[in-house]
């Protein structure tokens, strides 16, 4: 087998390993259900930094007492569609769908729901919460800061966080157009996962700590940085620069969180800000209810034809042809749900690392 081979794991097992986890911390079972339902979410649909992959950072930071593990969620100022929750230092993946329903709700009161959140921590993967909010009709917005990991355009060093956004649409006898992704060039999952399997990354993704454009993980993770989606200003980098910005002002100068380079770190080896501007970091949901706007069932009539009409054109030379946004984590759902979710050796080692210290059998 080769060395870095994966194994594939029913998605039960792992969900179940997850609860168990979190629950040894003192999260109450329906939170730790939550959570886990997040984690399996990415895990599903081929978002293999955002899955158990990032378990271990969890159980870091439970361990050392750096996370919550049962907060009191609230809501600290509140108008008929908009608030802003005090997440008490819970787990994102928590605190984000509890957050993340309160702007459905209010999507379902008046017409949308925008919810801005502070004081909580990594909730996974953007497209959880808009999906959620897809299943009632409604358009899905999500986006969360995250600590300094990428550089602004022309700087070399860490300002900005890799701030995902994500705005789902529902679609009717189709799948919804999910637009999920990073404001940088790529995911620092993606970079973590390269590691882990002793692979380079392409082009482009990232600086290392002189400044310079590197392929190697280890270059970007000892002192490096990401680059910004479009990576420099010739490839449209001030573009996904702009973008990152829109992000940490929504998500922590709206809600009173950390913005930029001084949002907390999630990963113990991440380097902790000098001092604070505000409480954790912070997320950013919206509901938008197309009821409102046009009759729900002409809407996704709309958007599965619109998808129909991108997936005609032309391919390009070399490939399958046109797909749209959410489709290559629609055709991982299948595949994981049919045959299992694929860990590389590094992830279940940490799994493993878990499971022996805390006695809990990954089984």
């Amino acid at each position: 087998m080769p060395e870095h081979a994966a194994t594939n794991f029913a998605p039960d097992r792992l969900h179940t390993f997850s609860v168990r986890v979190f629950e040894h911390f003192g999260v109450p079972e329906p939170d730790a259900r939550l959570a886990a339902d997040v984690l399996q979410y990415s895990d599903l649909r081929g978002i293999d930094s955002h899955g158990v992959a990032r378990l271990h950072t969890y159980f870091d930071m439970l361990t050392l007492g750096r996370i919550n593990p049962r907060p009191t969620i609230r809501i600290v100022r509140e108008r008929a569609s908009v608030a802003t929750v005090d997440g008490d230092n819970g787990l994102g993946l928590v605190v984000g769908p509890k957050a993340n329903q309160i702007a459905i709700d209010k999507a379902a009161d008046a017409g949308s729901g925008w919810v801005s959140v502070c004081n909580t921590n990594h909730y996974g993967a953007a497209g959880y919460y808009a999906c959620k909010a897809i299943e009632h009709d409604m358009i899905g917005w999500s986006m969360t800061n995250t600590t300094k990991l990428v550089a602004p355009l022309w700087g070399a060093e860490r300002m900005l966080g890799t701030n995902p956004i994500c705005i789902g649409f529902p679609g009717g006898g189709e799948p919804p157009i999910l637009v999920d992704m990073a404001t940088c060039a790529a995911a620092y999952g993606k970079i973590e996962i390269a590691r882990r399997a002793g692979e380079p990354i392409p082009d482009g993704w990232a600086i290392d700590r002189e400044g310079h454009v590197t392929c190697d993980p280890d270059g970007m993770v000892e002192g490096g940085a990401l680059l910004p989606l479009g990576s420099d200003r010739e490839h449209g980098g001030h573009k996904g620069y702009g973008l990152a910005i829109a992000v940490d002002l929504l998500c922590a100068a709206l809600s009173g969180a950390n913005w930029g380079p001084f949002c907390p770190p999630f990963a113990l080896r991440q380097e902790i800000p000098a001092r604070s501007v505000g409480k954790g970091i912070g997320h950013f949901f919206g509901a938008m209810d197309v009821a409102g706007f046009i009759d729900p069932d002409e809407f996704k009539a709309q958007c599965d034809e619109f998808r129909r009409v991108m997936k005609s054109a032309r391919p390009a030379p070399g490939t399958q042809g046109p797909i749209l946004p959410g489709d290559p984590e629609q055709e991982a759902l299948a595949d994981r749900t049919r045959n299992g979710v694929p860990l590389v050796p590094a992830v279940v080692n940490d799994l493993l690392d878990i499971s022996t210290r805390l006695r809990i059998p990954l089984e």
